[in-house]
């Protein structure tokens, strides 16, 4: 049996002045896994980035939108059929409240305790329970 690939993959937890995080819809993919279900922004470190700079790049890419990187929330490891991640979840702040939907369907501000509404793709879940479980 092959090696799945294993790549690092970083998210903002963007919260507002109200402590409501950000959350965003992917769009509709080949992975069924993750079609269609809900993240927190950012994507793959490229090789020779740090972990903050993939994040401020990512989110610029998906959303045209400057944030600020804080203190690491959680970094958890799932395996998906056809790779494995680490995905480190960053707090941050945006610059401004205004961003475009590059590369999602849709979006919402929640509270840690609206999260559970959501279907979660399955890493960004693990990282859901974190925060519930420190805030």
């Amino acid at each position: 049996m092959e090696a799945k690939t294993h790549i690092r993959v970083v998210a903002a937890v963007v919260t507002d002045d109200e402590g409501r995080m950000l959350c965003m819809q992917r769009t509709r993919s080949h992975e069924l896994y993750s079609s269609e279900h809900w993240e927190f922004p950012g994507g793959k470190v490229q090789e020779g980035e740090t972990d903050h700079q993939a994040l401020m790049r990512e989110i610029h890419e998906e959303m045209d939108w400057q944030v600020y990187v804080g203190p690491l929330v959680a970094e958890v490891q799932h395996e998906y059929p056809d790779k494995v991640i680490t995905l480190a979840a960053y707090e941050c702040k945006g610059e401004k409240r205004e961003f475009k939907l590059l590369e999602h369907l849709d979006y919402k501000w929640l509270s840690a305790s609206q999260l559970d509404e959501l279907n979660w793709a399955a890493a960004d879940e693990k990282i859901v329970a974190e925060i519930k479980k420190n805030r």
